[in-house]
């Protein structure tokens, strides 16, 4: 809002988006605190502004009270009013102590602009806030007034000796512009020989760098094959390592797995053989066997044969 129709300041506030509104606030406490006593706060020009009031000193030029600070929320910023500042000889003491803040200042004649409470150096602002109390403000006030009545008639009487001054100056004055449009044409056309010098010089360097940055560029280059062509080498290398120890596991593996195969087919032979044999002495223990129990029994019938012959 550049102008608010806002009659008090309470309702100038409730007016502002919450984020403008706090930061308004802030600002507003700090001209409170730091302001000397006897200035009176309220809306003044759609502003919230502080003043001398009317009561106190009536005697202005349009009859509004003195304003010596004014806070405000404009359309793509914020503003802060310092009349204390504005024409002052301590405005290069402001400007030197806001600079030594290490803030950047964004003013105009006596208006300070910001977005942000972090924009402002607030302990520049306290300082320059308690500079004059409202007996000070009202003698700068009336001192500017009154060189601004004496300052209008000699400005009367200055325009009559300026304008016969004026006449002889012209003619001078032409005589001069000819003489400085002679010396500003060599001037320019000197300028112009250096500038042209200098643009070819300047070319001759950027090619040189682009020159330079090309060859770094291709060594770059180079550098980062032969890295890869040494990378793939040492993997393909390690690769054929890999399979020759793999492939030779292997091989250790099938022999170790075919001389457990023949020992276990010997021991398996063996066995088979001390079977068979054992199996050969029980069959020839049971014929020898067999043929005892027949030559007994062939000689009990001879016997029992024998006895009964008569």
């Amino acid at each position: 809002m550049v102008s608010s129709r806002a009659a008090t300041v309470s309702a100038y506030l409730d007016a502002l988006p919450p984020d403008r509104r706090e930061v308004i606030a802030a600002v507003r406490d700090l001209v409170n605190r730091s302001l000397p006593a006897g200035f009176e706060e309220g809306i003044q020009y759609g502003m919230i502004g502080w003043c001398v009031p009317l009561s106190r000193y009536p005697d202005t030029y349009n009859g509004q009270p003195l304003g010596i600070v004014a806070l405000a929320a404009q359309k793509n910023h914020l503003s802060l009013y310092l009349m204390a500042v504005y024409g002052s000889e301590r405005n290069a003491e402001f400007e030197r102590a806001w600079a030594a803040s290490g803030k950047r200042l964004n003013m105009g004649k006596s208006c300070v602009r910001f977005k942000k409470l972090d924009d402002l150096a607030l302990d520049v602002l306290a300082e320059v806030l308690g500079w004059m109390t409202p007996e000070q403000f009202i003698a700068r006030y009336e001192e500017v007034r009154g060189r601004a009545a004496g300052g209008e008639a000699k400005k009367a009487a200055a325009a009559k000796t300026a304008a016969k001054k004026t006449a002889a100056k012209k003619t001078a004055a032409k005589k001069t512009v000819a003489k400085k449009a002679t010396a500003a044409n060599k001037a320019n056309s000197a300028k112009k020989t250096a500038a042209t010098k200098t643009a070819a010089a300047a070319k001759k360097t950027a090619a040189k760098k682009t020159a330079a940055n090309k060859t770094a560029a291709k060594k770059a280059t180079a550098a980062n094959k032969t890295a890869a062509k040494k990378t793939a080498s040492k993997k393909t290398a390690a690769k054929k390592t890999a399979a020759k120890k793999t492939a030779a596991k292997k091989t250790a593996a099938k022999k170790t797995a075919a001389k457990k195969a023949t020992a276990a087919n010997k021991t398996a032979a063996k066995k088979a053989t001390a079977a068979k044999k054992t199996a050969a002495k029980k069959t020839a223990a049971k014929k020898t066997a067999a043929r005892k129990t027949a030559a007994k029994a062939t000689a009990s019938k001879k016997a029992a044969a024998k006895k009964a012959a008569p």
